[in-house]
C-alpha cells in the first residue's frame, strides 16, 4: 500500500495535490493562493484535489523554502474605528489577486503592544509591512530597520527615504478652523478623544488657524484620553457648554464625537448651527444623515489603503515607486451643521 502525506506529520502535501490535479507543484501553490495568472480551469482542478485530500497549506514551510512568506502584515491601532475598516478592505482588494495573505495586527494605540506584534510577525518572515503613522518605540524602529522588510506608512506623510501614503492632518485641522471662522464664529473650541498623534496634529493645525485669525481658543479644549464614541461626544459637548457657554463653533477630532454632540444638542434644545456650529472629521456614512446634516472633513481612507498596498507591491517587485510621499489630500464636506 502506498503511503501518502508528509513522513513527519502524515498530512497531505502540496506535491500530492499537484499530482492528483495534474499540474506542477508551483502551479498548485499559485492556484491555492489565488494568483490571478492561473487559468480558472486549473484552479478548479487544484482546489478540488486539495479538498479531496484534506490539504491545508503550511505557511511556515513555504516561508522557509523561499526565505520569505507570502504574507503582508498590516498594523493598525483599532478595529472598532470605521476609518481602519475601510482601509483594510482596500488593502485586501489589492493583495488578494496577487495571492498574498494579509495578517492584521491591532495594537490598540499602544506602542508597546505594537512592538510585540512587530517582533512576533517578523519571526514569520513577512514579505512586506504596512504601518499606521510614525509613532513607535525605538526597539520597533530598530527591528524594522534590521529586518530589511519593505515598509509603507499610512495616514501620515513622512520625510525623505520613507514611503508614506496619507495627507496632512495638521492642514485638515487648519481647514476646519478656517471654515468656522469664515462662517462668522468667534468663540471656537476643540473637542477630542483617544489623543493619538494624528489627533494632536489636527489640534495643532486648528490652534494655528485661530492664532493667525487673532482669536482665542487654546483654553477651550476638551481632550479626553478614552476611546472616541457617540456617547462620549454627547458628554463632552455638554461639559464644554457648561464651562464655556459662549462657544459658537466646535471642531471635533472624529465624527462619532460630533454625531453625539448633534444628538445631545437636539435633546437640550440647542440650535445647530444657530447657537453653535459643528465640524467633524472623517465624514463617516451616518454624518450625512444626521439632523442637522453634519459638516465634516472627508478623508481618503480607502484610497490610502489602496495606494499604500500598491506602493508596497511595487517595492516587492523591485519597481520604482512614483513618489516616496503620496499626499492624497482631504475634502471639506459642508452641510447644515455649520
Amino acid at each position: 500500500m502506498s503511503r501518502t502525506g508528509s513522513r513527519t506529520t502524515g498530512r497531505p502535501t502540496l506535491a500530492e495535490v499537484a499530482r492528483l490535479s495534474g499540474v506542477s507543484p508551483i502551479t498548485a501553490s499559485r492556484a491555492l493562493r489565488g494568483v490571478s495568472t492561473v487559468a480558472p480551469a486549473l484552479v478548479e482542478k487544484v482546489v478540488a484535489a486539495a479538498a479531496s485530500l484534506g490539504y491545508v497549506a503550511n505557511p511556515a514551510a513555504r516561508a522557509l523554502a523561499s526565505a520569505r512568506s507570502q504574507s503582508v502584515v498590516v498594523l493598525i491601532p483599532s478595529l472598532s474605528n470605521q476609518l481602519f475598516i475601510d482601509t483594510l478592505e482596500a488593502i485586501h482588494e489589492v493583495m488578494r489577486p496577487r495571492g498574498l495573505e494579509v495578517l492584521i495586527g491591532n495594537y490598540h494605540y499602544d506602542v508597546t503592544e505594537e512592538e510585540n506584534l512587530i517582533r512576533n510577525y517578523l519571526a514569520y518572515q513577512p514579505c512586506g509591512i504596512l504601518l499606521t503613522g510614525f509613532e513607535r518605540s525605538e526597539a520597533s524602529r530598530q527591528m524594522l530597520a534590521a529586518s530589511g522588510v519593505p515598509c509603507v506608512h499610512m495616514m501620515e506623510l513622512g520625510g525623505e527615504g520613507v514611503f508614506s501614503v496619507g495627507f496632512s492632518q495638521e492642514l485638515a485641522g487648519r481647514a476646519a478652523a478656517q471654515h468656522l471662522i469664515a462662517r462668522g464664529c468667534k468663540q471656537l473650541a476643540f473637542i477630542a478623544a483617544q489623543l493619538d498623534p494624528r489627533v494632536m496634529q489636527r489640534a495643532e493645525g486648528f490652534r494655528q488657524a485661530l492664532v493667525e485669525a487673532g482669536l482665542q481658543g487654546g483654553e477651550r479644549e476638551l481632550l479626553a484620553p478614552q476611546p472616541s464614541s457617540i456617547a462620549l461626544g454627547g458628554e463632552l459637548f455638554s461639559q464644554l457648554l457648561a464651562q464655556a457657554p459662549e462657544v459658537d463653533g466646535i471642531f471635533f477630532c472624529n465624527d462619532d464625537l460630533a454625531q453625539g454632540a448633534v444628538l445631545q444638542a437636539l435633546r437640550q434644545g440647542i440650535d445647530v448651527p444657530g447657537q453653535v456650529a459643528m465640524v467633524g472629521f472623517n465624514d463617516l456614512p451616518a454624518s450625512a444623515h444626521m439632523v442637522p446634516r453634519l459638516t465634516s472633513i472627508r478623508t481618503p481612507r480607502a484610497a490610502v489603503g489602496k495606494r499604500a498596498a500598491q506602493a508596497l507591491l511595487a517595492l516587492l517587485d523591485g519597481k520604482l515607486v512614483a513618489a516616496e510621499q503620496q499626499d492624497l489630500g482631504f475634502e471639506l464636506m459642508v452641510r447644515e451643521s455649520s
